[in-house]
């Protein structure tokens, strides 16, 4: 518990303890309940009534003199805590604030995220593990409370806007990110951000795929479709289940697939049939048949158990998996003429082998 907490409760804790204190002297100095309440009350608040009852002993004139200065301190006490609270509260909001401004302000090169959703989360986590600076532009209370939570530098406002993307630094940025599940806002955020920074690297989010083609007039380097790439995923998961169980496995799934693909190599799958003339040979007898058209990353067992980096001494077994990476149109050449595969899975599609 914070000090300014810990003083409000005890604040009221002696408050409270007062008032009963108080009432029970009264009441057990032969006063009625009520008459005990009423008199505490305008004694404490200092209303200036008169008297419920003459306090004409010694006693409980001194009790009263009691009363009067432990109540008042207790509710000052109180009040204290409370107005303490307040203000520290104000205070630390206008600090964050400007801790927040001022480390906009202080970023370069950095990136920005139009759209805090799902997407948008998903974005930020990665830019974050990867220590890439970004900033975060979003409409939403609630969404933006918690992406300060996290840490994360956030603007709260319409990202089709100028100002707020020029409170995000777009003049100084590298990249932007609008992942909002808007078509139409997206083309408006594009256009808006290139027409502030022309070297700009825009990347926009498309839902509908005849809206890429906008996105890419109204100043957007790529567009992302998120449809299409989840049935892209799923067709390889289909058709390649063992080097997508290999994939999933991956610490960095995207990365690998990005680097990949720019290489122009793909991960694909060698089956080991019954007749193969692999089968019961080693790891190491496969790739010097390959004559380096590939590399073995893993082997799948017909069980289902999943062998990553297996040594050259590994024995493939018939009913295996080979998940290899190659280049080219080699693979298939070579799975048809030296596995005695009756098909392989080649870009997604199926490749049949007749004898």
């Amino acid at each position: 518990m914070d000090p300014t907490t810990k003083r409000l409760v005890l604040g009221a804790v002696a408050c409270f303890g007062t008032f009963a204190l108080a009432i029970l002297g009264y009441w057990l100095a032969g006063w009625s309940f009520i008459d005990s309440v009423y008199m505490v009350i305008i004694t404490i608040y200092g209303v200036g009534y008169g008297e419920v009852k003459p306090v004409d002993t010694p006693g409980l004139r001194l009790y009263t003199i009691v009363v009067i200065v432990v109540g008042t301190g207790a509710i000052l006490y109180f009040i204290g805590g409370f107005v303490q609270m307040v203000m520290e509260g104000q205070i630390n909001q206008a600090l964050g604030a400007r801790k927040k401004t001022k480390g906009i302000e202080s970023l370069k090169d950095h990136a920005i995220i139009c759209g805090y959703g799902r997407m948008g989360q998903i974005l930020a986590r990665e830019l974050h593990a990867t220590k890439h600076p970004f900033v975060i532009v979003d409409n939403n209370e609630e969404r933006m409370a918690q992406a300060e939570a996290m840490g994360f530098l956030v603007v709260q406002g319409d990202a089709a806007e100028e100002e707020s993307l020029k409170h995000a630094g777009v003049e100084r940025a590298t990249s932007l990110a609008t992942v909002l599940p808007n078509d139409a806002v997206n083309v408006f955020i594009t256009l808006t951000a290139r027409n502030l920074n022309k070297d700009l690297t825009i990347y926009a989010r498309g839902e509908i795929p005849s809206t890429e083609a906008k996105l890419l007039q109204a100043g957007a380097n790529q567009v992302v479709l998120p449809a299409t790439i989840g049935g892209h995923r799923l067709a390889h998961m289909i058709v390649r289940p063992a080097a997508s169980d290999f994939l999933d496995q991956l610490p960095n799934i995207s990365a690998v697939n990005d680097d990949l693909e720019q290489l122009g190599v793909q991960i694909h799958e060698i089956p080991i049939p019954k007749d193969s003339p692999f089968a019961d040979r080693t790891i190491g007898d496969l790739e010097v048949e390959g004559e380096g058209a590939f590399l073995v990353v893993a082997v799948q067992r017909g069980n289902g158990a999943l062998f990553r980096r297996p040594e050259p001494e590994f024995e493939i077994g018939s009913g295996d998996k080979v998940i290899v990476i190659g280049h080219g149109s080699a693979l298939p050449r070579f799975t048809l003429t030296k596995t005695k595969a009756r098909e392989i899975v080649w870009r997604g599609s199926k490749i049949q082998y007749k004898k």
